[in-house]
Parts: structure tokens; sequence; C-alpha cells
């Protein structure tokens, strides 16, 4: 073995930020970043990283990509396939190709629009950002900007995600519960449960589920057409 493969083996990172989302648990966060653009988080940089110049320029962006980690699926254990909820949760697929949390260095690739920069926080420079998909606390490796001319590309060919696209949910306020939910959190909650949280494989109108987001206990059911609420009262 060279020296240059055993420095590489020996290669560490270590998180430049932590995210602060409304999400305390893993459930209802969306499958892929953008699909809720009313969800918000606020990166908060580490102090090492606290520094202005750092991010100098990065407001003439509308976009951002964030390296991050899925701190809750960390393992030593390879998984070579994996079960992707577009597909039922039924059949495998290789983990290279899939967005599974379950990977070799458990790494997240998020793509989210830049919404404003506080250069005057205490804590430092910090970025809010929307069409999160990350859980709060989640630790961030890198942030980069998203170039169109480069990253875009609209001839791309989608896989069996193109079999799978689903449609959005309707969401019905019974008991009055929509008075329940405050209005700076009520367009995140609606774009949660549009999108259906239930794991793809569970598709019994009868079960009920708790959404916790931003504090509050959401119940909900869901019958494949439309999400009924029933329940939202503060944590």
């Amino acid at each position: 073995m060279s020296k240059k493969t055993t420095d590489i083996k020996n290669f560490q990172i270590e998180p430049i930020a932590y995210i602060r989302t409304g999400f305390s648990e893993k459930f209802g966060i969306p499958r892929q970043s953008g699909l809720v653009k009313e969800l918000t988080g606020k990166i908060v940089f580490e102090k090492k990283y606290r520094n202005a110049e750092a991010i100098r320029g990065i407001e003439e962006f509308s976009h951002l990509w964030i390296i991050w980690q899925f701190s809750q699926a960390v393992s030593d254990e390879f998984r070579p396939t994996v079960r992707p909820p577009r597909l039922g949760g039924n059949e495998r697929v290789g983990v290279f190709a899939t967005r599974s949390p379950f990977r070799p260095n458990s790494l997240g690739l998020s793509c989210v629009k830049l919404e404003s920069v506080d250069l005057t926080s205490p804590e430092g420079p910090t970025l809010t950002v929307s069409g999160i998909d990350m859980l709060d606390g989640t630790p961030i490796f890198d942030i980069k900007p998203y170039i169109p001319v480069a990253d875009l590309h609209p001839e791309a060919s989608e896989g069996y995600t193109q079999r799978t696209k689903e449609h959005k949910l309707s969401v019905i306020f019974e008991n009055e519960t929509e008075e329940l939910i405050p209005k700076e959190i009520k367009d995140a909650v609606k774009g949660i449960l549009e999108n259906d949280p239930r794991p793809g494989y569970d598709n019994d109108p009868e079960k009920t589920y708790g959404l916790d987001y931003s504090g509050f206990d959401i119940g909900f059911r869901a019958d494949g057409e439309n999400v009924y609420v029933f329940r939202a009262k503060k944590k």
C-alpha cells in the first residue's frame, strides 16, 4: 500500500456548521430537498468557521448545495442494496442508484434556496435556507453555490423515479384543527402532509400517525387521495 493511499484512508472531515430545523425526528422529513419550499432552516457555523469573509459573495447566488451527514444512519456495515420508499419498500436496488441514508459514508446532498444572510447575528454569520430535508442539528460538511450552467441538466433521465412519481394529496383539517396551528408554520405543515410522509408500503387508510414539527404534534390519517388532520396541539 502506497503512502498516498494510506493518507487517503486516514483522511477525516469535520462539520463546518449545523442546521436548525423544525424536525426533531425523521418521520415527516421530505424525501428530497426542494419538495416543500416552505420548510426553512438556519445554518449556524462552528466557531472555527464563523468568519464573514468565508461567505463573501454568497448572497449573489439564489441556491446552494449542502453536503451533510445522515447522523442517525451512521453504520460500519456496508449494505450493497436498499429498498427505496418510492418503490414501496419491496424492491431492492443498488445503494449507489439511490439517495438512501444507509450509505458507506452516510453523506447527504441537498439543493436549497438561500433566503437570507445575517452578518450581525451573535452566533456569527448565519444563512437561512428553504426547501430543506434535514433533521434539526444535522452536521454540515460543506456548502457550495448552485451554478445553473453546470448543474442544470434538463435532458437528464430519471431512472425508476420517473415510474414512481407521486401526486400530492389534499389536506383536510377536521375539528377546526387548522386554527390551532400557528400561521408561521401552517404552510410548512401542509407541504409536508401533501407529499404523504407515510412509508411507501403503508396504505392503511385507518392507521393514524403523529407528525412532530416545530414543537407541534399533528395527528393525521391518509387514504392515498386525502390527508385528514384530526389533532393539532403544542407539545
